[in-house]
């Protein structure tokens, strides 16, 4: 299953380097999809890395979108599409007792009321359950447990190129943000 590359991680930023895909420039598919996802998810948390709850809550211009908003959503959506989707479990917390109807973007109104490591913590704990459904699942054309609203079946092989593109939008917003707050850039 998986191949060079994959298996239990931690989200070190510092490792990018040995994450980057140029890397792995052959290998099955799970390693290559999980190489790439696993690559943009340490991107996006080292653009929120060092930030301060002040600075993880500013935004740009007319957008509400801020850092720490798009870390807590990036979580969320690790835990629905794996956790609840593919595996078929209920959400876990902080997702499962919040008010969807009040709220539907709950996780970036809420992010400024977190504090940083909580943040990270919360990610780095929706990836890991990602990659352990990824690792338990380990078949590409394994459909998800749990249909979407129009009760279609994805496939775990489209939840990652899926994953990919969420992953690596955000971390191209999270780019933006960051370089308006103390001018870092780049991966």
């Amino acid at each position: 299953m998986g191949g060079p590359g994959y298996g239990p991680r931690t989200m070190d930023t510092d490792d990018l380097e040995a994450l980057d895909p140029d890397r792995l420039p052959a290998g099955d598919e799970l390693a290559l999809l999980t190489r790439f996802l696993d690559y943009n998810r340490a991107v996006m948390r080292r653009k929120a890395q060092g930030l301060s709850a002040e600075q993880l809550a500013r935004h740009l211009g007319p957008s509400e979108m801020t850092i720490g908003g798009v870390l807590k959503h990036l979580a969320l959506v690790e835990d629905s599409w794996f956790h609840r989707r593919l595996l078929g479990q209920p959400d876990p917390e902080p997702w499962a007792s919040v008010d969807w109807s009040a709220d539907p973007d709950w996780e970036f109104h809420t992010a400024a009321d977190d504090q940083p490591e909580e943040l990270l913590r919360l990610y780095d704990v929706a990836c890991e359950r990602s990659r352990a459904a990824v690792r338990e699942v380990g078949d590409l054309d394994v459909m998800a447990q749990s249909p979407n609203r129009r009760g279609e079946h994805f496939s775990l092989r489209w939840i990652l190129i899926h994953m990919i593109e969420e992953t690596a939008r955000h971390a191209g917003h999270a780019d933006l943000l960051r370089e308006s707050i103390d001018g870092a850039t780049g991966d």
